[in-house]
């Protein structure tokens, strides 16, 4: 028996402002074509059934699950990793309220965070709690991301 031929198809996706040309299989997950054609490894993989959220990015500002996401279906959406925040304030208050131990998840978090600072000027301590709840970390407490959320609102 001869095995089925493997279709793949050409998708254009802008990536942290950046148009790229790739070719891919129709089931491949945008986490994946990010990590291994665009050489951006700062999604993570972890559960691979969108719980976790360590592998979080922004489609057209709004915080998606990579790992979730067909490649296809990003075609004609601005996508941002964590590589392309570009020094955004939440990213300096993570480092100053210690909002991260290991660091496995934290690129999830701070797609999710700047989301969030995105729409909300100044979020509540409600907001931001519910929020954090698509994210899991397993090293730090959530104390500290909160705190961080809370400084990086006064210095945007």
């Amino acid at each position: 028996m001869m095995p089925l031929p493997v279709h793949r198809r050409d998708v254009a996706l802008m990536v942290n402002h950046e148009l790229r040309n790739i070719e891919i299989r129709p089931a491949d997950t945008l986490l994946d074509v990010l990590r291994v054609h665009c050489g951006l490894t700062g999604a993570k993989p972890g559960c691979e059934n969108g719980d976790c959220g360590a592998c979080t990015v922004l489609v057209d500002g709004q915080p998606y699950k990579a790992c979730i996401m067909l490649a296809v279906e990003a075609e004609r959406h601005a996508v941002t990793t964590v590589e392309g925040l570009h020094r955004a304030p939440i990213q300096k208050a993570f480092t100053e309220c210690f909002a991260f131990q290991c660091g496995y998840c934290t690129p999830g978090f701070l797609m999710n965070v700047h989301a969030l600072l995105c729409q909300y000027e100044e979020p509540n301590s409600e907001v931001i709690k519910e929020w954090l709840e698509s994210n899991i970390c397993r090293c730090t407490s959530y104390e500290e991301i909160e705190r961080a959320v809370k400084i990086s609102c006064r210095e945007i």
